[in-house]
Formats: structure tokens, C-alpha cells, sequence
């Protein structure tokens, strides 16, 4: 698959705190990408270095084969920041013609029905809520019809319709062949929306892959909770670590699910017993993303 995005060495210094430190990192073309870090990791800052907002002191970022920094960039690339705002007065026709026009495209009014908007048509940006006023920050970003689409925290601040609304769009951009990258703090958003993730610890690449990859870093242990008619004992076995007993489930902890599900039931079989329910929980991605975080600052 195509690259949309090679990045090579990046390094950026505030004064004498080198924030990014010799990132390599590769973003294929129709993918949904997340830069992952708490607060001053660096991942806005890598952004705003990858759009060209930001000035970096060494390596090498192309976009589509060409450079932040160039005019070319600028017809392939749409942007959504983590703060944006607009005129309180302006309507969101107002705002999408502005826009087009600047970019010397043609005025796409029909992205404001695509994006649930059309009843904001001649609302003015004040009075527009709050996933109203991103989902118009999102129609401005890909009004130029580009090819990758940056956006950071783009369902900060919105409810729980809202995110799905905006999900819904974002997934769409992808079907339609558009390069998604994000910066997120929500865990759920990323599980549901990502092809691959990059998590940033303290301006460096700590891990890149799947989330269901990031869910097998670390401490590999899973729960299996198994109910049965007359309850098990609160024993260990091989495989199968008890862990508590809560609401008639008896909780184990296991580093291998197929070994501990074979001697839990081959257990209940000897007791000519019967399993009435059986759940089995791996480590969330929220979850490794806490362990790592606690990790790299050890």
C-alpha cells in the first residue's frame, strides 16, 4: 500500500526541552491513524510540524511526496484544529463560501447536508451548539476536497449523539478514500474508529500497530468469569487464578484463556455440574494505555 505520510528523524526543541525526538513513523494512504500521549507528550506538536503550522529543527516529513512547507501541500491536506473558532456573526453559508473561495474551489453547499447541517444553512456560528460548530469545522477541513484530512480532538467537548454523529462522518471520509490522522484522549473513540495507533511518550515513539495489537503489550493477563448452578470453589488451578467472587461469578485471572477454559470446565464436569453463564474480559486499550503511560515514567 501507498504512503500518505513518511516521517523521518523529526525533532523538535522548545529552547532546551527537545519535545519530539528522532520520530519515525510511516501513515499509508486511506487509513485512520491516531497519535496517542497525555498531555506535553508532543503529539499537537507533531501535528502542527506534519500540517506545517509548525517549524521543526530536523528530519524529514512528506505528505504525498511533498513538504509541509509547500504550496502543493496545501491543496492535498485539510486541516481541523484542537481550538478553532469563527466570526460569532457568521452563518455557516458564510463561512463555507469564505472558505472555498480562499482555496479557489468551487462553493460545496452540499457538504452542509451531507454533515447534518443544512437547517444551519443561515445560522449564525454563536448560536450554533457545540457538535454543530465541530461538524462545520470538519465540512470546512474537506471543502477543498483533499486527500488528508489532520484532526485534533475533533469530539472534545461533545455528548455522546454527538461523537457518533461525528464518528459516522469521519468513517465516511475514509470510504471515500481520504487519509484520516488524529490526535485523541478517548480511548473508545480510537478503539472504534483507527486502523493503526502511535503512542508518544515524553517526545518519543514508545508503540505503533492495531489497538487490538496495543491490547496484547505488557501485562498479557485476562479475566474469565464463570457462573455455575452450584457455585465453584475458591481454588486455584494450572492455568486459573482466583481472583474474587462477585454477584455468583467466580472471577480467575489467566495468562492463557484456552488452557484456563479447559481446566475450569473439565472441573465442572467432574462435578457434574452446570455452567450457567461464562465471560471472558482482556485488558482495554484505555487500560495498557495507563500501564504504558505509568511505565515510561518510571
Amino acid at each position: 500500500m501507498k504512503l500518505a505520510i513518511s516521517i523521518k528523524k523529526l525533532t523538535k526543541k522548545y529552547g532546551n526541552t527537545t519535545v519530539l525526538k528522532e520520530i519515525d513513523l510511516e501513515v499509508k494512504q486511506g487509513e485512520i491513524f491516531a497519535l496517542l500521549g497525555s498531555n506535553g507528550a508532543g503529539k499537537t506538536t507533531m501535528l502542527e510540524c506534519i500540517e506545517g503550522i509548525r517549524k521543526y529543527d530536523s528530519g524529514e516529513i512528506s505528505v504525498l511526496g511533498f513538504s509541509p512547507e509547500s504550496h502543493e501541500m496545501r491543496k492535498v491536506a485539510g486541516v481541523q484544529l484542537q481550538s478553532t473558532s469563527l466570526p460569532a456573526n457568521i452563518n455557516a453559508k458564510e463561512a463555507l463560501t469564505l472558505f472555498c473561495k480562499w482555496q479557489k474551489v468551487p462553493v460545496r453547499l452540499e457538504l452542509l447536508d451531507i454533515f447534518g447541517l443544512k437547517g444551519c444553512l443561515n445560522k449564525q456560528y454563536k448560536a450554533m451548539s457545540t457538535g454543530q460548530k465541530r461538524k462545520l469545522h470538519l465540512v470546512l477541513a474537506v471543502a477543498s476536497n483533499p486527500k488528508v484530512i489532520f484532526l485534533d480532538e475533533p469530539t472534545a467537548g461533545l455528548d455522546v449523539e454527538g461523537r457518533a454523529a461525528l464518528h459516522n462522518e469521519i468513517r465516511r471520509l475514509k470510504q471515500g478514500g481520504m487519509t484520516v490522522i488524529m490526535a485523541s484522549h478517548d480511548m473508545a473513540e480510537v478503539e472504534a474508529l483507527c486502523d493503526r495507533i502511535a503512542i508518544i511518550i515524553e517526545g518519543k515513539l514508545a508503540f505503533i500497530g492495531t489497538p487490538a495489537e496495543m491490547t496484547f503489550v505488557g501485562n498479557n493477563n485476562s479475566k474469565i468469569s464463570i457462573k455455575i448452578a452450584n457455585g465453584l470453589s475458591k481454588k486455584d488451578f494450572k492455568w486459573s487464578t482466583f481472583l474474587s467472587e462477585e454477584n455468583g461469578y467466580s472471577i480467575y485471572s489467566t495468562t492463557s484463556i484456552s488452557d484456563s477454559l479447559l481446566e475450569l470446565l473439565e472441573y465442572v464436569k467432574e462435578l457434574k455440574n452446570e455452567v450457567l453463564d461464562l465471560k471472558i474480559d482482556r485488558p482495554t486499550l484505555e487500560e495498557r494505555f495507563i500501564e504504558m503511560m505509568k511505565g515510561g515514567k518510571e
